[in-house]
């Protein structure tokens, strides 16, 4: 019935999230509202973890990409269930130091980190830092001779796949923003830059080729190609490669028109072909990182939301107004998104009417969705959002000054807030007369 095993409906019609009546949830904390399932965050760690203990003889390390949702309590999540963390920022790190999250299980990405990330990276002792490009290579030996240690990294790479999904959420082909290409040669005089350096220990190669996608095929493939660069770089440098990352990006279900593979159906196959190219190239199988986000996240959160005004513009469309929008959800204004939405108090009637979900911000283009299934809704309904526990809070914005909402976990049949609401006088604590 819904996108998220984790949800139901109880016996007062209420749709509930891990056993937690929402309805309650919202007049609880008020709305907007994020709600995070705990459980179902520690299911997904779990699965990813055993999976690559199962396929990789627990030669491997599964990082979280913070950047789908952080706060301190995520971070926490993640050391308790020896996950380790995908970074991508000073404020990402500085969240996981906070809680003493240990650093050698950190991996520092981004296209264009800055002397004092880098040099937080250093002096945090950074488990790997993922060079974007060589100016960031040079800038980084630097920081590390000042600092008198050598500096773990692996290249971002990109593998040259299609990964079929948006493209402002493609990544791996030579036309973007990220990493090292291959078809020019560029990655590969970046490699022997890097071992030529003092303070740079070169250990592995990275790549993520995009994000939401179903296909198994390009994780394969791009694995192939990887094993081949780490194999050219063997025979011809006499180097070996003792780290493979190969980033994340696993699809899942949104609406009811998405069909993901099972996560343990990806790394099966991704570790078949990586330790049989192994074994044909006479390549030590290199210690395997996968950094799934999303896929951790996504399906254990929904966004609570109070209808406001309804406008029915006859032959048109009806619009259902709700108290938040893009600024914490841009997911729809940015790629399109597609949602399922639900009438929390009204769970189980039948969804018999079509309408455009729209937000109070002053922009005609801040909606949730359009031509979106919704039961029969009132003003004064509480509205849930399915499947918003990443890019959601993370991407949310103080646009029109409005607020950002709470985040809220709930665990074992209780609730707490794990991130305050802003407050009127946080929206003004930074400006200046």
């Amino acid at each position: 019935m819904f996108v998220s095993k984790n949800l139901a409906v109880n016996e007062k019609d209420h749709l509930t999230i891990g056993g937690i009546d929402t309805v309650e949830l919202a007049s609880k904390y008020g709305t907007p509202l994020y709600v995070m399932d705990e459980d179902l965050i520690r299911e997904h760690c779990r699965s990813f973890k055993q999976s690559m203990d199962r396929y990789y003889g627990g030669e491997g390390l599964v990082c979280y990409a913070s950047k789908a949702f952080c706060c301190k309590a995520m971070c926490k999540i993640m050391m308790d269930e020896g996950i380790g963390l995908d970074v991508v920022s000073e404020g990402e790190l500085y969240t996981a130091a906070s809680v003493g999250f240990p650093m050698d299980k950190v991996c520092f990405h981004g296209n264009n980190k800055t002397d004092e990330e880098l040099s937080l990276a250093i002096e945090h002792k950074v488990g790997r830092i993922i060079v974007d490009n060589i100016f960031e290579l040079e800038r980084l030996n630097k920081i590390a001779l000042k600092a008198g240690v050598k500096a773990n990294i692996m290249y971002r790479i990109k593998p040259g796949i299609d990964a079929h999904t948006h493209d402002f959420v493609r990544t791996g082909q030579i036309d973007s923003k990220f990493g090292f290409a291959l078809e020019t040669g560029e990655a590969f005089e970046a490699v022997k830059k890097a071992i030529s350096l003092d303070n740079i220990n070169f250990i592995g190669v990275h790549c993520h080729i995009g994000s939401q996608i179903f296909d198994i095929d390009p994780f394969v493939h791009a694995a192939e190609v990887m094993i081949g660069f780490i194999e050219k770089i063997k025979n011809e440098l006499n180097y070996e490669i003792k780290e493979l990352n190969l980033g994340g990006g696993f699809g899942i279900k949104y609406t009811e028109e998405d069909t993901p593979v099972a996560y343990d159906k990806y790394m099966e196959k991704v570790s078949e072909k990586v330790k049989a190219l192994c074994g044909e190239k006479n390549l030590k199988l290199p210690f395997i990182l996968i950094e799934p986000g999303r896929s951790i996240a996504a399906p254990a959160g929904i966004t609570l939301y109070t209808v406001g005004g309804i406008k029915n513009i006859p032959n048109i469309r009806t619009y259902v107004s709700i108290d938040g929008g893009m600024c914490d959800n841009p997911r729809y204004a940015l790629y399109k998104s597609k949602y399922d939405v639900v009438v929390a108090n009204k769970a189980s009637a039948p969804k018999d009417n079509v309408v455009t979900v729209a937000g109070k911000c002053c922009e005609s283009g801040d909606l949730i969705g359009e031509g979106m299934p919704i039961q029969q809704v009132e003003a004064g309904d509480t509205l849930a959002v399915l499947a918003t526990g990443a890019y959601n809070y993370s991407m949310s914005s103080n646009y029109n000054r409005i607020p950002k909402p709470a985040v809220v976990m709930v665990k074992d049949g209780g609730s707490r807030v794990v991130v305050k609401r802003e407050t009127l006088d946080d929206i003004i604590r930074n400006d200046l007369e």
